[in-house]
């Protein structure tokens, strides 16, 4: 059984019936994306509980092998050698035990929302897409697909259709647009609603973006 990562938790309002879980970047916690839930302007009505987990310190190839908080080793710049495979499966089992206890809490896969920035993103859609219970949403920022070769066979017929929030700086020099933009084409052409937005920035985001997502939570999640 996969232990529950540590997390920081924000509940929009009492008794949550909603959930998002939101994964960092590398080099992060789940700290710094703690502070955007005012900027996501949800409706009061909504009780949504935030989850913000810590991703385990693991060594970084392409940082030296300096220890620092991952979701997966990243060996290559390289995009289609970027992810450590195994790395990635053993971040997609805890963050399914995060999804597993939120249905423990009373809150169905329909009421979940994955969420991520780089790695973080990325984890979200290997994990949505494969997911095999129906989710509300992915939102998947600066980020890439991963193993996208592998969706036709391992794609989740319930996640067939999820809808998917991807935003993306136009000046990038970490995750490259094109690299988006390949990702988004997959997606796209396999079938997936994909809500694309580009904003003048680099490997960050903006309280525009950060709005924007807001509104695709309350449209998902309505």
């Amino acid at each position: 059984m996969t232990d529950v990562l540590p997390a920081i938790e924000i509940e929009t309002a009492p008794r949550p019936d909603a959930a998002v879980i939101w994964l960092h970047g590398l080099g992060d916690t789940g700290d710094g994306w703690s502070q955007v839930v005012p900027g996501l302007r949800l409706p009061a009505t909504m009780a949504v509980r935030f989850v913000f987990p810590h991703a385990p310190a693991i060594p970084v190839a392409i940082n030296n092998n300096y220890v620092m908080p991952a979701w997966y080793d990243i060996r290559d710049g390289n995009l289609n050698e970027r992810a450590d495979l195994p790395g990635v499966r053993r971040s997609q089992a805890q963050l399914e035990a995060l999804i597993a206890r939120e249905k423990a809490r009373g809150v169905p896969d329909s009421r979940i929302v994955l969420a991520g920035f780089s790695q973080g993103g990325a984890i979200a859609l290997y994990t949505g897409l494969r997911h095999p219970e129906r989710l509300a949403g992915i939102v998947a920022l600066s980020t890439y697909l991963i193993d996208g070769a592998a969706l036709a066979q391992e794609a989740a017929p319930a996640n067939r259709d999820v809808p998917i929030f991807m935003g993306h700086g136009t000046h990038d020099p970490v995750v490259r647009l094109a690299w988006a933009e390949a990702s988004r084409k997959t997606l796209v052409d396999a079938g997936w609603p994909v809500e694309w937005h580009v904003y003048p920035m680099e490997h960050s985001a903006t309280m525009e973006e950060v709005a924007e997502i807001g509104t695709f939570l309350v449209r998902v999640l309505a």
